[in-house]
C-alpha cells in the first residue's frame, strides 16, 4: 500500500454565463438579471436609512409592491418587448436622476415605478417604434393617468436629455458584467497597441457603483 494521500477529485467548475462583447446580442433575460441584482443592491442600501421629510417623491409608493424587482423586471422585458440598448439606457437613468434629483433615490418603494417610467422614456427615445402608454401601464401595473403624470415628472427632472451617448451605454454593459455573479465577458481578440493611441480619462463613479468614461449628466 502506498503511503502517500490519495489524490482529491477537483470540484466542478461553477456554471458561469459568457456574455458577447456586443451588448445588442445578449439575451435580454441575462441582461435583466445583472439589472435587477444591481438596483437590489441599492434597494437593500437606501432602504436602510430612514425616509425624511421633504425626501417623498412621485415615485415613491406606499407600501412595497407584492412582485420582486427581478420578476418585475422580466414582466417588462417580455411584455413591453425591450431591447438590450433600452435597458442599458434605464441603468443609464439611475446615475443621472440621483444626481439630478438629489431626493430621489432607488429603494424599496421608488424602484417599481422608476423601471416602467423609465421603460417608457426610454423606448420611446430610442426606438423607432414603441408601444401606447396604456399598454405599458398595464404591463406596470399603474393607471395611464398615473404613467402620464411618471413621465412628465421624469422627463422635467432630466431636462428632456435621455439619449444616451453610445459609449456610454457601452460602459454599463461591461459594469454590469463584470460585477455579475455567474456572468463573465467574452474575452477580446488580442491587438497590438499602437503608439498613438489615446488614452482615456479616469473613470466616473456613479450611483450605480459603475464607473463610466462619459458623465451621465
Amino acid at each position: 500500500l502506498s503511503g502517500s494521500p490519495a489524490k482529491r477529485a477537483r470540484p466542478p467548475a461553477p456554471n458561469v454565463k459568457v456574455m458577447p462583447l456586443q451588448y445588442e446580442t445578449c439575451d435580454v433575460k441575462d441582461l435583466g438579471v445583472l439589472i435587477s441584482d444591481m438596483l437590489m443592491e441599492l434597494v437593500r442600501l437606501n432602504d436602510g436609512y430612514p425616509l425624511r421629510d421633504g425626501t417623498l417623491t412621485r415615485f415613491h409608493s406606499r407600501a412595497p409592491p407584492g412582485i420582486s424587482v427581478r420578476d418585475y423586471l422580466s414582466r417588462l422585458i417580455v411584455h413591453a418587448t425591450l431591447s438590450p440598448p433600452i435597458l442599458l439606457s434605464m441603468v443609464f437613468y439611475v446615475d443621472k436622476l440621483c444626481a439630478m434629483y438629489p431626493a430621489f433615490t432607488i429603494s424599496s418603494l421608488t424602484v417599481h415605478r422608476f423601471l416602467i417610467t423609465a421603460a417608457t422614456v426610454a423606448a420611446k427615445g430610442l426606438s423607432d417604434s414603441f408601444w401606447t402608454n396604456s399598454l405599458y401601464a398595464r404591463v406596470g401595473g399603474v393607471s395611464v393617468r398615473e404613467l402620464a403624470l411618471l413621465e412628465l415628472e421624469f422627463l422635467h427632472r432630466l431636462e428632456w436629455r435621455i439619449v444616451p451617448k453610445p459609449e456610454a451605454l457601452v460602459d454599463y454593459y461591461k459594469g454590469l458584467v463584470d460585477r455579475g455573479a455567474g456572468y463573465v465577458m467574452e474575452k477580446e481578440p488580442e491587438s497590438q497597441p499602437t503608439a498613438n493611441s489615446n488614452q482615456l480619462p479616469p473613470p466616473i463613479a456613479s450611483a450605480t457603483g459603475i464607473h463610466t468614461q462619459q458623465s451621465s449628466i
